[in-house]
Parts: structure tokens; sequence; C-alpha cells
């Protein structure tokens, strides 16, 4: 197996944790959407993930482990797709805020702030920035 070929596993297997885990804030109430179902195509296809692999991870998302990135800016990036899977469909769930807080503590986030954290951040998706404002004002919101 060439380094390249390393790599690209590792990459896939870190895109399909992630996909695993919005599947999950997906599914935290019972049914996937129509909305939530359009958020997951475009996702699938922007991380790669292959039709097999999407039906494989709909039927047992937590065959995948979370594997939060190094980078707090990649946290950050996966928290504002997290964030806008919950969002998606307009109304919040119990079970999706709940969920949201879990996987925000799997994305590395500390406990003592993750209400914070999560708070902040479906302030920002609700109102609809931008993948790069999310990350700006994530990391200056205690500034």
């Amino acid at each position: 197996m060439s380094f390249s070929d390393l790599f690209d596993s590792e990459f896939k297997q870190r895109n399909k944790g992630h996909f695993s885990a919005i599947v999950r804030v997906a599914l935290a109430d019972g049914i996937v959407h129509p909305e939530e179902k359009n958020f997951l195509d475009k996702l699938a296809s922007r991380l790669e993930i292959s039709e097999t692999e999407y039906e494989e991870i709909l039927n047992d998302p937590l065959k995948y482990p979370i594997n939060p990135p190094y980078l707090h800016v990649q946290r950050l990036e996966r928290l504002y797709d997290l964030t806008r899977m919950v969002h998606v469909d307009h109304h919040l769930e119990d079970q999706q805020e709940v969920m949201l807080r879990k996987l925000g503590i799997a994305l590395g986030f500390t406990p003592s702030n993750v209400n914070h954290i999560i708070a902040k951040a479906l302030s920002l998706v609700d109102k609809k920035v931008d993948g790069d404002t999310f990350v700006y004002e994530m990391q200056h919101m205690h500034k």
C-alpha cells in the first residue's frame, strides 16, 4: 500500500465518521425528514460517500466512530455541518439538541462549555450565516 493510498483511506474513514455523526443527528427524532434527506444527499456527495456506503451508514450510523479533527477550525467546520442538520427541518427536537451536545463533546469541546458553544452555533445557523462567518464568529465569541 502506497503512502497516498494510506492517506486516502484515512481521509475516507474520517469522512464516514463525520457523515455517520450527522446521520445520528438526523435520526435522533426517529425520522429523516425530506429536508434532512436532501442535506444528507448533498453532504454525501461532498464527502465522497458512495451510494453503498451511504445506505450502510443510514442503516447503522453507530458503525463508524467520531474522529475529532486535530485542528480547532476543522472541529468548528464539522460543528457547522452538524448544526445545519439539526436546523434544516426548521424545528428543533429535544432529542436533536441533546444529540448535538453529545456530538459537540465527541468533537472535543469540553463539557463545561458545550452548552454555550451549541447555543451560539444554533444562533448563527438560525441567522443563515455561511461556513466562513460561522467559524469566524465561533472563534471570536469570547472577545
